[in-house]
């Protein structure tokens, strides 16, 4: 299965929640390839450094992440399409209804995910429990299927 991650610049969450449900998914053996990109995304950008200090703290290295912009060739071959807010959801899912969701909604939470970018660490450490938590229920879900 091909999951797409999908935020506004795809420096922060989007980067974040890829890194994070590739080691789950590595940890439960789930059989999938994962991708993020942005809405609005600067091609070639790196994580923030925040997203980078966090992500340290779950033995993630994005020091090699790379930006990308949302492009037909991305939503074609993705199955799944996980948003972190409803907003981006909506830009999405009327050419891609039905593999489009926002990622608390497929994980059964009733949120979005805000954008920590200009805050501190700790929001971005905030940020990160809550993709870890719903990507624990994400991966619950999928291996079920």
């Amino acid at each position: 299965m091909n999951i797409l991650f999908v935020c506004t610049g795809n420096t922060c969450r989007s980067a974040m929640a890829a890194a994070l449900f590739n080691k789950i998914a590595i940890e439960k053996n789930l059989d999938v390839r994962i991708e993020s990109a942005g809405l609005f995304a600067n091609d070639g950008q790196p994580a923030s450094n925040e997203a980078i200090i966090v992500m340290k703290k779950y033995d993630i290295d994005l020091l090699g992440h790379h930006s990308q912009s949302i492009n037909t060739e991305l939503i074609e071959k993705s199955d799944l399409i996980l948003t972190m807010t409803a907003a981006h959801k909506m830009v999405l899912e009327p050419s891609k209804q039905g593999k489009t969701f926002t990622l608390c909604e497929y994980a059964g939470i009733d949120k979005d995910i805000d954008d920590p970018y200009g805050g501190d660490v700790s929001e971005y450490e905030e940020c990160a429990k809550e993709l870890y938590d719903a990507l624990l229920k994400v991966a619950e879900k999928l291996g079920n299927n």
